[in-house]
């Protein structure tokens, strides 16, 4: 698998970030080791997870097999902070009392001294993001963070973010992460140009589109019962509609006109983007991850890439605004 730079820090990332929502969920501790011992044969060492997933059950399953297998020199440790996990006033979000508290718990789970990348999930507008970047900076001086990121956030909030760390001199983001596959292209208007102008690293999430690109979701047929889209309604409401439907059928005539699979072209579609550093795959079950990383031989010219159906460019399907939805 080929390594990339991460924006531009000296940090050093392999071409696809493996996801972990699944582990300690749909997917149990012996399977999660199997994706994770999978991706590491074949070159992977980015590993991105959040305090959120599985109530931290993710987290502790990642801590375990890099403790089982000596493999924490082998791999970049990526999560997240923001999430509420318990019934304090001080539970949530992004103030320094809380993040400071939500790193200490993440490292005793990762079982380890220091997160490689530590990320703000989403936007707090119930702090001051001074105080949430000077608490971010003080993680990076005490050496129990090395790189720091965001997910989730709008173009202004990003640019603030950025215009306030230089101004203080604080740490600065080296990457964002958003949504983006061919269902969901809002980045394309304002944060990628962004990102690419400040030298930011883009490591995006759902390149399936919640399983929708792989033809799981069919006109006029019920959800399956295990699906993310029948336990989930923000993916429900974002990725089930008419418009992404009819896409969806277009997509899947082009995967069989090519010999591949739906997975395999969602994840060369987002590849074939430019100013994506790393797509973020995720599975419920190796079978599921070995199809999508066949996405990686498959290189789509940028002509190719303008023939595959997909939304318009700068749009997305379902929700206004995905940054803002509930995580």
């Amino acid at each position: 698998m080929d390594v990339v730079r991460l924006g531009k820090s000296g940090l050093k990332v392999s071409r696809v970030c493996l996801g972990t929502m699944t582990f300690g969920r749909e997917a149990d501790e012996e399977t999660s080791f199997g994706i994770m011992d999978r991706y590491l044969e074949l070159g992977g060492n980015f590993v991105d997870s959040a305090d959120q997933y599985s109530n931290g059950a993710a987290e502790e399953v990642v801590g375990r097999w890099v403790k089982q297998r000596g493999t924490r020199e082998r791999v970049v440790l990526a999560t997240k902070g923001y999430a509420t996990l318990g019934s304090g006033p001080n539970d949530g979000g992004l103030s320094r009392i809380h993040l400071q508290r939500a790193l200490e718990e993440s490292l005793k789970r990762l079982q380890t001294d220091v997160i490689d990348l530590y990320q703000i999930h989403r936007w707090d507008p119930n702090c001051p993001i001074e105080e949430t970047l000077e608490a971010l900076t003080d993680m990076v001086r005490q050496g129990k963070v090395r790189y720091i990121g965001a997910s989730n956030l709008t173009a202004w909030q990003l640019g603030k973010c950025l215009h306030i760390a230089d101004r203080h001199l604080w740490s600065k983001f080296i990457c964002y992460q958003p949504c983006y596959n061919a269902l969901s292209r809002g980045i394309e208007s304002e944060m990628l140009p962004l990102c690419h102008e400040e030298g930011i690293g883009v490591i995006v999430y759902n390149p399936l589109a919640g399983g929708m690109l792989t033809g799981k979701y069919r006109r006029g047929k019920p959800l399956p019962g295990d699906a993310r889209l029948a336990e989930n309604q923000a993916y429900y409401d974002r990725y089930f509609t008419e418009e992404a439907v009819d896409i969806v059928e277009r997509f899947l005539e082009a995967a069989h006109e090519r010999g591949v699979t739906p997975a395999r072209l969602a994840l060369a579609w987002v590849l074939g983007e430019p100013r994506v550093t790393c797509p973020i795959v995720g599975a419920r079950n190796l079978e599921q991850f070995n199809d999508t990383l066949g996405g990686l031989q498959i290189g789509l010219t940028p002509a190719e890439r303008e023939g595959i159906p997909a939304i318009r460019s700068g749009r997305w399907v379902g929700l206004d605004q995905v940054y803002d939805r509930k995580l």
